[in-house]
C-alpha cells in the first residue's frame, strides 16, 4: 500500500473506513471543526481519554498493527464499562511517521474498525499529525441512565470484593511476546488477552442496571495497584484472600499468583457487592469470583503465611517507574 502524500489523504482514508458506522446520537461527525453529540433523553454522558504510545504501550516490531488498533479503543472503552455505561462514540488523535502510513496504517485501521463495530461505537472525529514515533490518544464518550452510574467511592465495610474473568493472562501474554522473535502471531491463544482485550461492557451494564455493584473499576494497572485506588476513593480498607484469586492455569502456582496480583492489562472488572445481594458464579460464561472483603481500616491487606494479614504492596504498572515498560 502506498504512503499518503498529505494529511487530507490520510484523513480521507480514516473517514472512509468508518463511513458506514453511524449513530443517531452523533448529529455531526467527521468533516467539520468539531462533532455534535446529543445523548438520549434521561441519559448522562461519560467521558474518558487514554494514551497508547509506541515504546511504552506497544512495540512496533512485535505488536501486529491490527492489535494496536483494536486495543487503543477497547482499553479506553473499558473505563466506560467500569462505570456501568455503554460506549457510543470516540475521537482519535493519531501522530505517525511517514513510513507507517502505508501497510501499517491499513492494519491499524482494520483493527480499530473491528473494535468500533464490536462495541457499536462510532468514530466522531479527531486529529492527525506527523511524528517520529506513533502516538495515539483516544477519547470515548459513553452514556448511562441518569443516577445509574457505579463509582469507585461506593464501597462500604462488609461488602464482598469480586473480580471478573481470570487475572494475569495479559501480563503472561506480554512476557511471551517479549521473548518471541519478530511480530506476534495474532492466532497465538496465550497472547490473545494481551493483544485483543475484551472490555466487560455487558457485565458492567448488568451490574449497574440491577444495582448489584456498590463500587466498581477496571483492572488495568494490576490488582495490587488498582484495589488501593478503589479503597482510597471509598475511604475503606480491604482484606484479600490469595487462595481465591482466579489464576491462569498451566504455569507454576506462585508465578500465576504474582501475575494475578501485579500483572496489568487484563481489563477485568473489580467491584464490590453488599453481602445481602446474591451473585451468580458466572455471567454469560464469564467467571465472577469473590476474592476478599471490604474492611473498616484504610489499608489493603492480604492473607499471608500462617493465615496472618500483611500489607499488600502495589507493584503493578506505573508509567513513572523507569525500570518498567509495557509493550
Amino acid at each position: 500500500m502506498t504512503q499518503f502524500q498529505g494529511e487530507n489523504e490520510l484523513v480521507k482514508e480514516i473517514a472512509g473506513r468508518f463511513a458506514r458506522v453511524r449513530s443517531r446520537e452523533l448529529r455531526l461527525g467527521i468533516g467539520d471543526d468539531a462533532a455534535l453529540w446529543k445523548p438520549k433523553p434521561g441519559f448522562a454522558s461519560i467521558l474518558t481519554s487514554d494514551w497508547f504510545l509506541e515504546g511504552s504501550h506497544f512495540l512496533l516490531e512485535k505488536h501486529p498493527p491490527d492489535s494496536v488498533g483494536w486495543k487503543c479503543l477497547t482499553r479506553a472503552a473499558s473505563d466506560i464499562a467500569a462505570m456501568g455505561g455503554t460506549p457510543r462514540c470516540f475521537l482519535l488523535n493519531l501522530a505517525v511517521p511517514a513510513d507507517t502510513t502505508g501497510k501499517w496504517l491499513k492494519g491499524f485501521l482494520g483493527g480499530l474498525r473491528r473494535a468500533a463495530s464490536s462495541l457499536d461505537c462510532v468514530l466522531a472525529g479527531g486529529d492527525t499529525t506527523r511524528n517520529k514515533r506513533i502516538l495515539i490518544s483516544v477519547t470515548v464518550i459513553g452514556e448511562i441512565p441518569e443516577g445509574q452510574e457505579v463509582l469507585r467511592s461506593g464501597a462500604r465495610p462488609g461488602d464482598l470484593l469480586y473480580v471478573s474473568g481470570t487475572l494475569g493472562e495479559a501480563e503472561h501474554g506480554l512476557r511471551l511476546l517479549r521473548k518471541s522473535r519478530g511480530r506476534a502471531n495474532p492466532q497465538n491463544l496465550a497472547m490473545r488477552k494481551h493483544l485483543y482485550p475484551e472490555p466487560r461492557v455487558e457485565l458492567g451494564r448488568w451490574l449497574a442496571e440491577n444495582k448489584l455493584a456498590t463500587s466498581m473499576m477496571d483492572v488495568s494497572d494490576g490488582l495490587s495497584s488498582d484495589l488501593p485506588r478503589l479503597c482510597h476513593a471509598s475511604g475503606v480498607g480491604a482484606l484479600l484472600d490469595p487462595g481465591k484469586l482466579p489464576l491462569l492455569r498451566g504455569i507454576v502456582l506462585d508465578s500465576a499468583r504474582q501475575l494475578a496480583l501485579h500483572g496489568g492489562d487484563d481489563y477485568e472488572l473489580l467491584f464490590t457487592v453488599s453481602p445481602n445481594k446474591a451473585l451468580p458464579a458466572n455471567y454469560r460464561k464469564l467467571k465472577l469470583t469473590q476474592i476478599g472483603e471490604i474492611t473498616r481500616g484504610r489499608g489493603v491487606l492480604i492473607i499471608g503465611k500462617d493465615r496472618k494479614p500483611e500489607p499488600l504492596h502495589a507493584a503493578g504498572w506505573d508509567p513513572f517507574r523507569k525500570k518498567f515498560k509495557r509493550g
